[in-house]
């Protein structure tokens, strides 16, 4: 306990002592609000059998922030935001909706695939087909199920404002996939690499957006342009060869899976490859129209 009247401490000491103490506090009362909201996480969020359903519901609201939250934000700083058509907002907004997605899961799927150890051939036991954690799963239904859901319910109301019957039939089997790993725990590894893709989302909806606002001729369209094939042919061309010298080389274990399983593991990403290609093919040609239009 400190003396105020001790003739080696001055008062201008003592309250910086005090501020120094009131900080600590303060420092040590935000840390315990951490802990606390980890063990929720931990032991509620992440533990119960009910989340991966309850989950869903969640990125389904998510979703719908998002949505909202771009409606906002472009009103206020897009000033040509507010003479779109009814349904040129709808898809700016949905655009908006669906890049907050492809972050997250693009995040979330190349921390899981390359920098964690449950997919590992060396660090852990047991098929790399079963393996799964609370916050794999947790993602995919969080994050994925929940927003194929909301868009594909979009498309439909819409249709086909928002997307022709490939983009219905892209939606259907990628909500099948990740919705089955995410029940059952299988293939995880697969569908989240397959999921990688939605790297390329961003790039693809800024190019729409660039469009709309009249900046078709600017800089940043063709520069778009450029990095939206080169995401594309890294994210959905030379990934999706990997995703299958990977299930090659695995094939013995994925034979251990339920036949519904196995069949998703071979057919999704072989469908989703053949519009991936058509769809590049459309990129390229777009990519050499615009560069000739430059010289």
């Amino acid at each position: 306990m400190l003396d105020p009247q001790d003739k080696f401490i001055s008062p201008r000491s003592i309250c910086m002592i005090n501020a120094d103490a009131g900080l600590k506090t303060s420092v040590m009362s935000l840390q315990s609000y951490r802990y606390q909201a980890e063990a929720i996480v931990k032991d509620y969020l992440l533990s119960d059998p009910a989340v991966p359903y309850t989950s869903v519901l969640g990125g389904i609201f998510m979703c719908k922030l998002a949505y909202d939250l771009t409606q906002l934000i472009s009103s206020f700083y897009f000033k040509g935001y507010s003479s779109l058509t009814k349904i040129q907002r709808i898809e700016w907004n949905n655009r908006g909706m669906s890049s907050v997605h492809a972050v997250f899961i693009t995040i979330l799927s190349l921390h899981l695939v390359f920098f964690s150890d449950l997919f590992s051939d060396y660090h852990l036991e047991g098929f790399v087909t079963f393996r799964s954690s609370h916050l794999s799963t947790f993602g995919l239904g969080q994050v994925s199920v929940g927003y194929f859901i909301t868009d594909l319910a979009m498309i439909f109301c819409l249709y086909p404002s928002l997307g022709g019957m490939e983009y219905v039939l892209h939606h259907l089997l990628s909500v099948s996939a990740v919705a089955y790993a995410m029940i059952y725990g299988e293939g995880q590894l697969y569908t989240y690499m397959v999921l990688i893709s939605e790297t390329t989302t961003p790039a693809i909806n800024l190019r729409w957006f660039l469009d709309t606002a009249g900046l078709k001729r600017s800089n940043a369209y063709l520069v778009n342009g450029i990095v939206m094939f080169l995401a594309w042919l890294a994210a959905r061309i030379f990934l999706f060869i990997y995703s299958f010298y990977h299930i090659y080389l695995h094939h013995d274990q994925i034979k251990q899976v339920h036949t519904f399983g196995y069949l998703l593991v071979f057919v999704v990403p072989s469908a989703l490859a053949v519009m991936n290609t058509m769809w590049f093919g459309k990129i390229l040609r777009g990519l050499r129209k615009t560069l000739a239009k430059r010289q």
